[in-house]
């Protein structure tokens, strides 16, 4: 069964090129982005992997942690880190967790229709998709995207959903398509016009069920 979103993601032990860590306690009171690619040393993960480094300011502004998990094992992993930072031109700080039993891909449903054998069995050469979850400090799926492993993620798109999570936990607000920070927002449903003005001030009412609004300075 997959993990749904707002449930509680399931604490997990894994082994990095960094170390041991137990994941609730590496997530502690930080938001939280697991990635993963099919196997380390290949071309369009080597790219993932290095625009994710040269992100890490990005990353620490937004108070969230970035972990990469694929089926190669740890030394790998601390190896191709070489070629991932002569690419990106910085450090790879972040951590690559070993999943070499293909468990947790197995528990976050992160492999393709060919990773199983007819009777439901893991295949031997089973390789994940290139799945990513947002998490939330409270331990909860906020968000999860799933790219073949032949298309490399959007990762400015990765950053203006984090936006998003983060503007909808604060404010308590919904965020319209294309929304971009600094763009106007949706006042839920919930919220009725009176309480809107006294949050927000001035309502943009374009029918009677999508009100807009700045968000407060």
């Amino acid at each position: 069964m997959p993990v749904r979103i707002n449930e509680i993601i399931p604490d997990f032990i894994a082994e990095t090129d960094q170390g041991h860590i137990q994941f609730h306690d590496w997530i502690d009171s930080s938001w939280a982005i697991m990635f993963s690619h099919p196997r380390d040393f290949t071309g369009v993960c080597s790219t993932e992997m290095s625009v994710v480094a040269q992100l890490s300011d990005e990353w620490a502004e937004r108070n969230t942690k970035v972990i990469g998990i694929s089926s190669d094992s740890t030394d790998r992993h601390a190896n191709w880190k070489q070629d991932i930072e002569a690419l990106a031109c910085c450090t790879a700080e972040f951590p690559i967790i070993s999943d070499q039993n293909s468990k947790l891909a197995n528990i976050f449903e992160m492999l393709p229709k060919e990773a199983y054998e007819v009777d439901g069995t893991l295949s031997r050469d089973a390789r994940t998709l290139r799945a990513l979850f947002i998490i939330g400090p409270d331990k909860k799926l906020k968000l999860s995207m799933f790219y073949p492993s032949s298309v490399g993620r959007n990762w400015a798109e990765v950053l203006r959903a984090l936006d998003a999570l983060q503007t909808v936990a604060k404010h308590s607000v919904a965020m319209p398509a294309n929304w971009e920070p600094g763009d106007d927002v949706i006042i839920p449903s919930a919220v009725s016009d009176n309480v809107a003005k006294i949050k927000f001030g001035k309502i943009n009412t374009l029918l009677p069920y999508v009100r807009m609004a700045e968000l407060p300075k």
